[in-house]
């Protein structure tokens, strides 16, 4: 009877080379599933016609909200208004526009009338003209800083070109409360026994200081001196008040 000799190492090589293949040809395939898709993409973006003029969208449209009826109509707020802007005017330069009374506005005076603006589409105002909804589910205490994207509305007196509403990158600046001086107090005090990690939310930690006496003294020195850096701060990733 012959004996048929199996070299291990050489099996185990074919048999990774052959996983090995199967992951690269799946990641091609996955490679060509997303050139294809994109391509799609561009040609269902360019096939519309290209005869057609662009006509840019008016910065205000009728309110649904209550116009003011015992003003003058250059006076009522852009959300009651509708103007025809320029949109190849040059950014911060200061231009004036028509514009006329909605169809739910009543007011004193001229239907159509002038007013002056400032050449910037609405996502260009500043961030006290406009109100962004803010989010507390993101890290404040990030390095670098963390942003998200969020949905932001242009106040109502503000005259701006394009949609009032738009997206915006906000830094994550929010507070859950914490006072970094009840914390750096509880440190002090009490840091032997994990009072600042737990009011922090640091629980695990908490409990370790607890323990161990403060890491004999050895922890609770240094949870001091990161308190008082503000580089330990709340564990839900707020800011200290």
């Amino acid at each position: 009877m012959k004996c048929i000799r199996i070299n291990v190492s050489n099996v185990i090589l074919i048999l990774f080379s052959f996983i090995l293949n199967n992951i690269q040809q799946t990641q091609m395939a996955d490679n060509r599933m997303d050139i294809f898709t994109k391509d799609q993409t561009r040609k269902n973006n360019t096939n519309s016609d290209p005869t057609e003029p662009f006509t840019p969208k008016n910065a205000v449209v009728d309110s649904i909200l209550p116009c003011a009826t015992d003003i003058e109509c250059n006076q009522l707020e852009p959300s009651c208004i509708k103007c025809d802007f320029n949109t190849n005017c040059i950014y911060g330069e200061l231009m004036n526009v028509t514009c006329h009374v909605g169809q739910v506005a009543k007011c004193k005076g001229e239907k159509h009338f002038h007013k002056s603006l400032i050449c910037r589409y609405c996502y260009q105002t500043e961030p006290w003209e406009h109100i962004c909804d803010l989010k507390a589910n993101c890290n404040s205490a990030a390095t670098p800083r963390a942003y998200y994207k969020t949905n932001c509305t242009v106040k109502e007196h503000v005259l701006c070109l394009g949609n009032r509403r738009f997206y915006k990158n906000v830094r994550c600046n929010w507070t859950g409360g914490y006072r970094w001086s009840t914390a750096l107090i509880f440190s002090i005090t009490l840091g032997g026994f994990g009072a600042d990690r737990f009011y922090l939310g640091h629980w695990q930690e908490g409990i370790g200081k607890l323990f161990s006496f403060g890491g004999l003294g050895v922890w609770t020195l240094v949870d001091v001196i990161l308190i008082s850096l503000h580089y330990l701060g709340p564990a839900d990733g707020s800011l200290y008040i």
